[in-house]
């Protein structure tokens, strides 16, 4: 099977825009990759937050299914600790029913937002719970298994549609890869998130190690990562040098990665802890579609991932389409040239 690539949308705000714009952007973007052959479109979840738009998936990928036809659309992901898991499974349960077989429910274990927005999530609830059974009673409520001995044993989270929504766990750690082994899920590294090619590399082993093949899966290794393909290598390094990250430490020992230094200190502020910033060079995988289509086969081979879910956040979106066309058309052209061995995509 070839490598598939997929893309990864925030919704982001740039500049001026209104959040009506960057929706309108992300609608084009969606039709774009169909056209274009993408596998899937999955959009993200992100609370309390000037610069992104994308709060909930639920509700903009029954949109994004209504303006597609084929595409698959996703959650990259719903933040699970915050949620009941029947609601969700109820949620994508009528997705899945009004688009049959192009759904994706990608989970994620990250808060998605500040620790304010995350006390009013989970207001209410006396925390955010257990993310392994929840992902377990998700799983359940999705394909209408729910155990025996379940306290709430016959509940069934309707409609019951022909073909749930296929579940994917996000990471970007060794845990959330064992996890993932542990309920025989496709599993997702976030390498946009941490860029530490080591626990990429860690985690990917044992997935692969301790994968459960008991309710009949295979492994399904894929790696989310930032691409930006221009029309040279020189234009693509300039284009990401504009690009920052902003890892914030926490004297719990707690850390996370923001896009802007005002959603880091805001981030410190509401965390009533002290607190470090660092800024880092976006870590991106550029270049001119030679360039990057040799970049992401060796690195496909580093971690032995099938899919590539991109994610490219230039400001300017016509560049930003022109990248992912580019990206398709690196791929698509190695397939027509190829021949026995040549390529690791075939």
């Amino acid at each position: 099977m070839g490598i598939q690539l997929s893309i990864l949308d925030q919704s982001p705000i740039f500049g001026d825009e209104t959040p009506e714009e960057a929706f309108q952007h992300t609608v084009e973007l969606a039709q774009i990759a169909e056209r274009l052959g993408y596998s899937r479109f999955w959009v993200s979840e992100h609370h309390d937050g000037d610069r992104v738009a994308g709060s909930s998936p639920e509700v903009l990928i029954a949109y994004l299914l209504a303006k597609t036809n084929r595409i698959r659309i996703g959650s990259g992901g719903v933040m699970l600790q915050h949620y009941s898991p029947y609601k969700v499974a109820e949620n994508f349960n009528v997705l899945s029913s009004l688009a049959p077989g192009r759904v994706d429910l990608g989970i994620g274990r990250a808060p998605g937002g500040l620790p304010r927005s995350t006390r009013a999530l989970q207001q209410g609830t006396e925390d955010g719970g257990d993310l392994t059974g929840k992902l377990k009673e998700l799983s359940e409520y999705v394909h209408n298994r729910l155990a025996e001995d379940h306290p709430l044993a016959g509940l069934r989270a309707t409609p019951l549609p022909g073909q749930p929504a296929e579940i994917y766990l996000l990471g970007a750690s060794l845990s959330s890869a064992e996890l993932a082994a542990e309920l025989g899920l496709p599993y997702v590294f976030a390498l946009f998130i941490n860029s530490d090619p080591v626990v990429a590399e860690d985690a990917f082993a044992a997935y692969h190690q301790s994968f459960n093949y008991t309710n009949g899966t295979k492994p399904q290794p894929i790696l989310a990562l930032p691409v930006l393909v221009a029309e040279t290598d020189a234009e693509a390094d300039e284009l990401a040098s504009q690009q920052k990250l902003y890892k914030v430490y926490l004297d719990s020992g707690k850390k996370v990665t923001v896009g802007s230094l005002e959603q880091a200190e805001e981030f410190g502020r509401q965390s009533n802890e002290n607190y470090r910033i660092e800024e880092q060079q976006a870590e991106i995988t550029k270049g001119s579609k030679e360039t990057v289509r040799r970049k992401l086969l060796e690195v496909g081979e580093r971690y032995g991932v099938v899919e590539y879910i991109v994610i490219t956040a230039l400001q300017d979106f016509g560049k930003r389409v022109r990248s992912y066309e580019l990206l398709k058309e690196a791929f698509t052209e190695a397939a027509v040239v190829h021949t026995e061995g040549s390529f690791k995509e075939e």
